[in-house]
Formats: structure tokens, C-alpha cells, sequence
């Protein structure tokens, strides 16, 4: 239990891990090369460990990029039709073994983003159509074992 009079490191240090998408925290990684973010998510800040993390660029896509969308199938397609699953998958793993890495048990992710939607995300016909679903990302956390909220979820507590 802290005193208060450990340094400010060890009492950081003794926060839970918090997953947060990058993109929420101000890291300019979105499709847009953008950032979106959310000054309730930041707050989070006071009672955990933040840690940042960009599902997409860990796979190895550039920033910016062609929005990409879900398909029913489960892939991830440009609107031009470039398959980009491949690299959806390898940010997938990288988030879980980061969330392992930290001791995160916990993310909060962007709302209906291909990697990060953990409520729903859109339908894959680039009509911004949203129907319930999870990100590749988002799923694989999930199976890890982590729980998952939206920046939404964080906005209307």
C-alpha cells in the first residue's frame, strides 16, 4: 500500500495497465493520419498505467492508409479491394503479446475501427453501416482474456 512517500515512478509503476489505442491518447496513427482524441480516456491516466497501442501500424501498415473495413468473412479489405488481412492479424497478436508484456488485463479501444471496435464496427461495404462485431484486434484480446471498453464507454461514465 502506498505511503506517499514512495517516488513518483514506483507509485506510476504500481498502477494496473491500461491497453489504450494510440489514436485516443494523441498519436497521430489513425487511416487519416490523425489522431482522435479523448480527454476521458486520457483521465484514465489518474487510476492506471496507460499504455499505448497502434494495432495497425505494429502490423506493418503505413500512416496514413486506405480505410479498410471488416468483411463478413472476417478479412479486411481497402474500398479498392486490397486484402490487408494479413497485417490486421500481425497487429492482432502484436496488441496481445503487449497487453501480456504489461500485465494489462484491461483496454479501452476505438469505437468500430477494423482492429479496435469492440462493440461493433462497420459492415465492410464502405457505407458506414455498422453492425455488431469486434476488430481483429479487439477479438483477439478478447480470447486473451482481456476486457474490453470503447472510448465511448469511458466518455459517458
Amino acid at each position: 500500500m502506498p505511503t506517499g512517500r514512495e517516488p513518483e515512478s514506483a507509485l506510476v509503476a504500481a498502477r494496473p495497465a491500461l491497453l489504450v489505442s494510440a489514436c485516443l491518447l494523441g498519436v497521430r496513427c489513425n487511416h487519416r493520419g490523425e489522431a482522435s482524441p479523448s480527454a476521458a480516456v486520457a483521465a484514465l491516466e489518474e487510476h492506471y498505467r496507460l499504455v499505448p497501442v497502434c494495432p495497425e501500424t505494429l502490423g506493418g501498415l503505413p500512416t496514413p492508409r486506405p480505410a479498410a473495413e471488416r468483411q463478413a468473412d472476417g478479412t479486411v479489405l481497402t474500398a479498392a479491394g486490397e486484402d490487408v488481412t494479413a497485417a490486421y492479424r500481425r497487429g492482432a497478436e502484436a496488441a496481445v503479446a503487449l497487453s501480456a508484456g504489461v500485465g494489462a488485463t484491461e483496454a479501452v479501444l476505438k469505437a468500430r475501427s477494423p482492429s479496435c471496435g469492440c462493440h461493433e464496427v462497420y459492415d465492410g461495404t464502405f457505407t458506414h453501416t455498422r453492425v455488431d462485431g469486434l476488430g481483429l484486434a479487439a477479438a483477439a484480446l478478447a480470447e486473451a482474456g482481456v476486457a474490453l471498453r470503447s472510448e465511448e464507454d469511458v466518455e459517458a461514465t
